[in-house]
């Protein structure tokens, strides 16, 4: 049994990360930033001519027709470049949703749509995972009601996919009378992340997730395998700077990296990280493969990344000492993105606690 990537799943992984290496580097990331950009049009449209916004749509709706896995090698390579674009809701939740409980009439209207970059998906489904008891998205009479917090990639969005209380998925317009939003500020700035308001705003159900949880479910679960891969792409860059810095700093005449506390810091880093790439690369290959698995692998994903991913980028900062605070280095937009994909669908003591339950405990 083969447990590495394929040829052509590392070529894919490459021949991204050498275009965003060229097209969206720290500089144009602190720009886009400084502008409150949060979708960065040039890198956009090249990974749509990459076709990687159609990855995991069909060929026959105007996708490429790839796995969740190869999906979660391009999240990792976006969270090395922490690149300024709503993948995780718009090419990846949302055409899950799709799939899992739209009809013919949904997927053929907005998959291709998807796939080729002309419609941006916001998916607003923090609710179904934790929300005050006088708050929540209520479907009445084909309108919905409601203020979704944290909607991923909402900012930017043209629709949106929005869960309601009963666990019902519906496609809204983003700009439809009734729908007011607001840029919520979040740590990471490169992050489009929404609060959107609705007074009775029509809505269009997805009829498969009428009285069905699965499809919501999946969507979330896909969502966090997808967020644990994107911090394992920054936790990547972090180790990779700390050790780089660790070799040309010197103090008392030496490489700060022949001392033998910084070598612990960036060995320990290496180690405990490493072990990640396989649990998220399992994850992502249950969700076709081994169905059953997917909600407690993406849990076990989600929150050991997101512990993980806390601890390098605190040790990475301090083996750089005071200028790993400087915005000269820019570390920090690897920290910020890895901190917030620790809270969006879940804190790891909340997804833990999922987990518990799905094993009936």
């Amino acid at each position: 049994m083969e447990f590495s990537l394929s040829e052509e799943q590392v070529m894919l992984q490459d021949s991204i990360r050498r275009y965003l290496e060229s097209s969206c580097s720290l500089n144009e990331v602190r720009q886009a930033v400084a502008d409150g950009i949060t979708q960065q049009t040039d890198v956009w449209q090249g990974i749509s001519d990459l076709g990687i916004l159609g990855i995991i749509i069909p060929e026959e709706l105007g996708g490429v027709g790839l796995g969740f896995l190869e999906a979660a090698l391009v999240a990792e390579v976006l969270g090395r470049a922490v690149a300024p674009v709503p993948f995780i809701g718009s090419a990846i939740m949302a055409p899950v949703a799709l799939l899992a409980a739209g009809d013919d009439r949904q997927k053929e209207t907005w998959l291709p749509k998807i796939a080729d970059g002309t419609t941006v998906f916001g998916v607003g489904v923090t609710e179904q995972i934790g929300r005050r008891e006088t708050d929540g998205i209520f479907y009445s009479g084909g309108t919905i009601t409601g203020k979704a917090m944290f909607v991923v990639d909402g900012v930017d969005a043209d629709m949106l996919i929005i869960a309601d209380d009963a666990s019902t998925l519906h496609i809204v317009d983003a700009n439809a009378s009734g729908v007011t939003r607001q840029k919520l500020k979040t740590i990471d700035k490169t992050r489009s992340v929404a609060e959107i308001v609705f007074e009775s705003v029509e809505a269009d159900p997805l009829p498969g997730s009428k009285g069905n949880q699965e499809a919501l479910q999946q969507t979330i679960n896909v969502g966090r395998i997808m967020l644990s891969a994107d911090s394992l792409g920054a936790s990547e860059v972090m180790i990779e700077q700390a050790v780089a810095y660790a070799k040309e700093r010197k103090q008392f005449d030496r490489v700060i990296g022949s001392f033998q506390a910084v070598k612990h810091m960036c060995s320990e880093m290496a180690a405990e990280l490493e072990p990640c790439r396989s649990l998220v690369w399992y994850a992502a290959h249950s969700v076709n493969d081994m169905p059953d698995d997917t909600q407690l692998m993406a849990c076990h994903a989600k929150a050991h990344l997101s512990e993980i991913g806390r601890f390098v980028a605190k040790t990475a900062t301090e083996v750089h000492g005071g200028m790993g605070f400087t915005d000269l280095l820019g570390l920090h937009y690897w920290f910020k993105r890895i901190g917030l994909d620790r809270q969006l669908l879940g804190s790891p003591e909340l997804v833990r606690e999922e987990a518990a339950l799905a094993q009936g405990w």
